[in-house]
């Protein structure tokens, strides 16, 4: 589990001055700084409705979540400053402050500099203690909060300036994305609708004039008791779309909700549905995170 300690702020969008938002250990608070080399980066957006950064997923601030219309993910905002006791090097209350962008360290640094582990064939959420199998031909980027994968880069079919992608999964500690559930299933059947919203029903891909519910059960997933709940989704522009909400424990910190969203476009060039499968049963605790490893059945 990520101590306390500044990491790229939530609502990063992609622009303006970066900068870092507090993490107290449990959530982030409303303290901001700016980020150290602070760097404008331009987004691109991926057809699962993420902003990344052009370098790195790391941390949220570098789009691993799902990011809302105030450029941070769905329904958060930052919490108030925790009533414990701060630990050396928390930020005082000169430090705090507003909602605007945030930032990402360009290399994806956890707290003192530390990097996420590195896995040949994974990506990795430190935070989360998991680690994203990443298919053949995909992208995977490790980060000190949040992981993520994505393939097949096209133009928006609704706002062709930006790029989107046929197939894009991404993990992010639940408390990250302020989803307080007390189960996963309660959190996972919470937050498909965001998903949905935020992957579908901006102007990339227009309105969602409908969905189906595909699945709604339980699963293991790194030897925790999760649940899925998937849903197809038919959109004004463009392709329709699969989107799934996957809640588990973390395999590290039985007492943390991991989310893992997934969106994949209905296309003959998208990823199939067998390889989200496939990605579900591959995830596993993170190397030399601790706790048990396994698959999802």
């Amino acid at each position: 589990m990520t101590p306390p300690g500044w990491h790229p702020d939530p609502g990063y969008s992609g622009n303006g001055p970066a900068q870092e938002r507090w993490w107290d250990g449990a959530q982030w608070t409303g303290h901001v700084r700016a980020s150290p080399g602070a760097a404008r980066r331009r987004g691109i957006r991926i057809g699962v409705g993420v902003t990344v950064g052009a370098v790195v997923l790391a941390a949220i601030g570098g789009g691993v979540y799902l990011l809302g219309k105030d450029g941070g993910p769905p329904g958060t905002a930052a919490s108030s400053p925790s009533a414990v006791p701060d630990p050396p090097g928390a930020p005082d209350d000169g430090e705090k402050g507003g909602e605007g962008n945030g930032g990402e360290n360009g290399d994806g640094q956890g707290p003192g500099g530390q990097l996420p582990p590195t896995e040949p064939g994974f990506a990795t959420d430190l935070a989360a203690g998991i680690s994203l199998p990443v298919p053949q031909g995909w992208k995977g980027t490790s980060g000190a909060v949040g992981a993520g994968l994505t393939t097949g880069e096209h133009a928006c079919p609704g706002d062709t300036a930006e790029t989107c992608v046929r197939g894009g999964v991404f993990s992010a500690p639940a408390a990250a994305m302020k989803l307080t559930a007390g189960t996963p299933e309660e959190a996972a059947k919470k937050d498909i609708a965001l998903n949905a919203q935020e992957s579908y029903g901006g102007k990339s891909y227009g309105k969602i004039s409908s969905h189906e519910e595909l699945k709604s059960e339980a699963v293991t997933v790194a030897g925790g008791k999760g649940y899925v709940v998937r849903w197809k989704v038919v959109t004004e522009k463009g392709d329709d779309g699969y989107v799934e909400s996957l809640v588990f424990p973390s395999p590290t910190s039985k007492d943390m909700l991991v989310v893992v969203r997934s969106g994949f476009d209905v296309n003959k060039d998208a990823p199939k549905l067998s390889v989200l499968d496939d990605i579900t049963r591959g995830i596993k605790a993170a190397s030399g995170a601790g706790g048990g490893a396994g698959g999802a059945v």
